[in-house]
């Protein structure tokens, strides 16, 4: 499976896209795996709970994984995953915390 990472995630992950080939039947064990490796700013950027992140769009093969299922969505060993940051701006409800909160803008930065 390849993985390509764009903006504020590449940031988050330090590369730009990876060869996956760890055995994952779906969307949400990838991005639980991902987490694990790339940790926690990583993990609040695709992970809202046990659901997908309000602030990330995930597509695979070219399709919006929230028209395949979401986080349940099935992936295959050939399929090619592309994770973006949320572009739009404004204020996101996160169940987490049952709050609203700001869009953030640097969530991954190392400084």
């Amino acid at each position: 499976m390849q993985i390509r990472f764009f903006a504020t995630i590449r940031e988050c992950t330090g590369e730009t896209e990876i060869r996956w080939d760890e055995p994952t039947a779906t969307l949400g064990e990838l991005l639980r795996a991902l987490s694990a490796r790339y940790g926690p700013a990583f993990r609040r950027w695709v992970l809202d709970q046990d659901d997908l992140g309000k602030m990330v769009l995930v597509v695979i093969n070219g399709h919006d994984s929230r028209h395949q299922g979401g986080i349940n969505a099935r992936l295959r060993p050939g399929d090619s995953v592309a994770i973006f940051p949320a572009i739009a701006g404004g204020r996101v409800w996160l169940r987490s915390g049952g709050r609203w909160t700001d869009y953030p803008r640097y969530p991954c930065s190392r400084s």
